[in-house]
């Protein structure tokens, strides 16, 4: 028996409460998990904006310590640091051999039945399956996941800390680095500043953006991503970002500019914020039924183009331990992402921040 936060029914709180742990099976991994971060991604399974199978324990960003390993497991050995990885890949389909295993097939299948890659699950309550969100379901104790998404990582990384490379670093530095690829020189507008948005603000500072645009309706995390190397802060509260991001750029617009936030309205005012020639890229997840309305003349007479971003477009198993190394050399900084540590029976309380603007990420640390 594990303690694990349970969704049963689409807008109702957490229930915090014992389930039953099978043991991981063939190509699978058994985690104690330490830290797991709270992301609005969670929040959006909750509300009922992606779509899970109930019960389910979610949770999806996290690290944690390799317990036990499934037959033919060769990638992580008991005792192993682990970033969980909600991106786990099956490395036979299209996808996987030509190198984009963020868009795994296989994974994509068995995200939205929420089970693992056998189409099952390891959660139980009263003999009846409880679903993975993600296939990480890192909001318990104990976690079973695939073994690709258990990212070894060094073993001097503080677990409570890094947890948040799973998820709001690698999506964020990911899209500007990767997705979108920004030369050096080059200038960037951030709509919102979440922990997504200010993992991105330290991908622009990492790949020498000339100008680093934050934009977001709270001075808090305006604030926040200008200690992390935003150039100019902008509070969409108080003026026209658009109008403001052009006077920054004599006119023209920003070569690059990414949405954090999964809102079409801002997505579109995102798009209105590029230069000629400029990219929107588009990291934040909208309802499933929103649609996106741009200007089809403007994109283009203006030749402009519009980029999904999925995972940062990174390899987990090469790129989370990088990303981990340079947040240990300094070069990305996360205690800035977290805003505080809870206990588990605090989750819903930590929803209800998370919602009001009041932290980035909170951490549920679970000991050891």
């Amino acid at each position: 028996m594990v303690k694990a936060a349970v969704m049963y029914q689409v807008g109702a709180p957490l229930s915090v409460e014992e389930v039953d742990l099978l043991d991981p099976g063939p190509g699978e991994v058994l985690v104690r998990m330490v830290g797991a971060g709270v992301c609005h991604s969670d929040w959006s399974v909750l509300q009922g904006r992606i779509p899970i199978p109930v019960p389910a324990v979610l949770g999806h960003e996290g690290a944690g310590v390799v317990e036990r390993v499934g037959a033919g497991v060769t990638a992580v050995a008991p005792g192993d640091q682990v970033i969980i990885s909600w991106r786990p890949h099956c490395g036979r389909c299209f996808y996987c051999v030509t190198g984009r295993p963020t868009l795994c097939d296989a994974a994509t299948r068995a995200r939205f039945q929420g089970t693992l890659f056998d189409g099952t699950t390891r959660f139980k309550k009263n003999g009846r399956p409880v679903h993975h969100m993600a296939m990480a379901a890192t909001f318990a104790e104990y976690t079973v996941i695939p073994e690709t998404g258990a990212i070894r990582i060094r073993p001097d990384a503080p677990l409570e800390k890094v947890a948040v490379v799973g998820c709001a670093v690698i999506t964020g530095v990911g899209a500007v680095t990767t997705t979108a690829n920004v030369e050096v020189g080059a200038t960037v507008a951030i709509f919102g500043c979440g922990g997504v948005g200010l993992s991105a603000v330290q991908g622009a500072v990492l790949c020498g953006a000339s100008k680093i645009i934050a934009v977001d309706v709270l001075d808090s995390k305006l604030e926040l991503a200008g200690q992390l190397g935003a150039t100019h802060l902008v509070n969409a509260g108080r003026e026209d970002p658009v109008a403001r991001v052009r006077q920054l750029t004599g006119g023209a617009g920003v070569d690059y500019a990414f949405e954090v936030i999964g809102n079409p309205e801002v997505m579109a005012r995102a798009f209105e914020a590029t230069r000629r020639g400029g990219t929107l890229v588009v990291v934040g997840v909208a309802d499933r039924e929103a649609k996106l309305a741009l200007s089809p003349f403007d994109l283009v007479l203006q030749e402009k183009r519009v980029l999904g971003s999925l995972y940062g477009s990174l390899r987990p198993p090469v790129d989370i331990p990088r990303l981990v190394d340079l947040a240990l050399e300094g070069r990305i900084k996360l205690e800035p992402l977290i805003t505080r540590q809870v206990g588990l029976p605090e989750i819903n309380e930590a929803f209800g921040r998370l919602v009001r603007g009041e932290a980035v990420r909170s951490i549920v640390t679970f000991g050891g």
